[in-house]
């Protein structure tokens, strides 16, 4: 069995994204990785107030915020989905757990939740498309 990723950040275009490769991951036979990168927030400031795992279970909180909802999409299609969460960088942990998962593909939508991280971090899809070992598929 092969797998899919798609990352999503809680935008309607990541949404999109998993409506894109659901019919593909069921045509292929594909298990969908649901991928939230959450925003490496231990800075020396914050761990003068919050515990390690303070911080963990806050990122935790954020990433089923944001990937439950999705998963529901998966529910009843019979495609076997995971769900993952990386703390990082979008476009360099997207691009690792890929590797990691030796993924058939990644999909993803055009553009995330902000536009101002975007244009200060630059594009993840765009960082996704030069960096990934494998094809992926930019949805609008």
């Amino acid at each position: 069995m092969a797998n899919l990723l798609v990352p999503v950040d809680g935008s309607e275009h990541a949404k999109r994204a998993l409506e894109y490769a659901i019919p593909i991951a069921k045509a292929m036979g594909d298990e969908i990785i649901l991928l939230n990168v959450q925003p490496n927030i231990e800075t020396v400031n914050v761990k003068i107030f919050f515990s390690k795992k303070d911080v963990e279970e806050y990122q935790q909180q954020l990433a089923n915020e944001i990937l439950d909802p999705v998963a529901k999409l998966l529910e009843g299609t019979g495609i076997s989905y995971r769900t993952k969460i990386r703390v990082g960088l979008p476009k360099v942990e997207i691009c690792e757990e890929a590797r990691k998962e030796n993924v058939r593909g990644i999909v993803m939508g055009s553009r995330g939740v902000g536009p101002v991280f975007g244009k200060i971090l630059g594009s993840v899809s765009y960082g996704v498309v030069h960096e990934a070992h494998c094809p992926v598929t930019i949805v609008p």
